[in-house]
């Protein structure tokens, strides 16, 4: 196990390495009111209430919002957004946010692990690793799974934060788990990939392993699943990994130019990774080559891509968030922020909804790029974003979590 000065060393190597290129000192200093029209979307939850009235969306409580990783919210905008409440944590946050069950679940570089309260933001629980926490959680069956640099996987318990078991692999968990019933509904598994290079399904009541399907090199994002039979994953080795569920045999390889950083986003059978040759690739599970390669300037693309019907988006390192026509692959528009673009998008209804390293959230019209608004936090995000409740919530690289809410 990698002891407490290893952790320090690698958390602040981290936090000086977003100082650097995480924020771009925007001299906007209002922090906590929005620009633009205002007119996005959906009202606002009333301040400290309960907010389920009206929301569809009511748990982010797997990576992306659901097991196809598409970062769809099946919801109109909240409008007129301000801070509802903030937070601060003990170091940098990069990893996501789950919400499950009126509480949020997220870690910090330092290696520390919160549970903290919907409504208010005061901590419930929290729980130590040995290394940064990058991994979105995974919340399920009245557990909390999260993995973490150290090289564990963690089983906690939802309520109390205590661990129930974990599972040590031969480098750093990054990834989410994605929990699934096993095709012979004898058993709940969390399948979930490592910095190792392997793809794992683990019992969920034990830890202990169903089977293990190994790549060529490192694999960064979580798994999705297509047809709720097919295990699609993406890493170093540039290839998008087609696993069948069952026995993690593997169905299908599709070649790419560069190294896959981000989660992948899925559509049916389609999948749609990004990579560092600054590509967004479009490919079936059943076919050997891409349907489509959508290739822009010499940036890669760190950030996952999100996906609805009509559109995929992406962040890239130019700055820009990419929008791209998900049947031709033509780009439809890209709009500038001031900093980098390293977290995934979520897509409303009436908007798509990102955060920039220049420390502000945009709200976008998904068919034309024109801004519905924006909300400066004053510290740059790296994160994806996660809603429920009508409220938005990301953590920021300076440590802070931040709560959003309509008006």
């Amino acid at each position: 196990m990698i002891g407490p000065v290893p952790r320090l060393t690698s958390a602040l190597a981290l936090l000086l390495s977003f100082v650097l290129v995480g924020c771009n000192g925007s001299e906007e200093t209002n922090g906590k009111s929005s620009e633009g029209n205002g007119d996005g979307g959906g009202a606002g939850a009333a301040p400290g209430s309960h907010p389920t009235d009206g929301w569809h969306t009511t748990n982010w409580a797997t990576p992306r919002g659901g097991n196809g990783l598409q970062g769809r919210v099946y919801d109109v905008v909240i409008r007129r957004p301000k801070v509802e409440w903030e937070v601060e944590l003990d170091g940098p946050i990069v990893g996501d946010a789950a919400i499950a069950d009126d509480t949020i679940y997220i870690g910090t570089v330092m290696g520390t692990f919160y549970a903290l309260d919907f409504l208010t933001g005061k901590e419930r629980w929290k729980f130590v690793t040995e290394d940064t926490i990058e991994a979105p959680p995974t919340v399920a069956l009245g557990k909390v799974f999260i993995g973490s640099c150290d090289r564990f996987f963690y089983c906690l318990d939802q309520k109390s934060g205590q661990e129930l078991w974990k599972y040590e692999a031969a480098d750093k968990f990054v990834g989410g788990g994605l929990v699934v019933r096993s095709p012979d509904d004898t058993e709940d598994w969390v399948i979930v990939n490592a910095y190792d290079g392997i793809c794992r399904a683990l019992r969920v009541t034990d830890g202990s392993e169903a089977w293990i399907y190994e790549t060529a090199e490192q694999i960064n994002g979580t798994p999705a699943i297509v047809d709720g039979k097919t295990i699609v994953l993406g890493g170093c080795d540039m290839v998008v990994h087609s696993i069948n569920l069952a026995d993690g045999m593997g169905i299908n390889e599709v070649p790419v130019d560069a190294e896959i950083i981000g989660t992948i986003a899925t559509m049916g059978s389609m999948v749609y990774s990004a990579n560092y040759a600054n590509q967004l690739v479009a490919a079936d599970v059943h076919e050997e080559n891409p349907k489509w390669i959508y290739e822009d300037k010499d940036f890669g693309f760190y950030a996952s891509p999100a996906v609805n019907d009509e559109m995929v988006f992406v962040g890239s390192r130019d700055k820009h968030l990419h929008a791209v026509n998900r049947e031709t692959g033509v780009r439809a528009w890209k709009v500038k922020t001031g900093s980098r673009v390293d977290g995934a998008a979520i897509v409303f209804d009436d908007a798509v909804v990102f955060g920039s390293g220049d420390g502000r959230l945009y709200a976008l019209a998904p068919k034309d790029g024109s801004e519905l608004w924006r909300l400066d936090l004053g510290e740059g995000i790296a994160s994806d974003l996660a809603f429920a409740h009508g409220r938005i919530v990301v953590g920021g690289t300076d440590g802070q979590v931040f709560c959003i809410v309509g008006q």
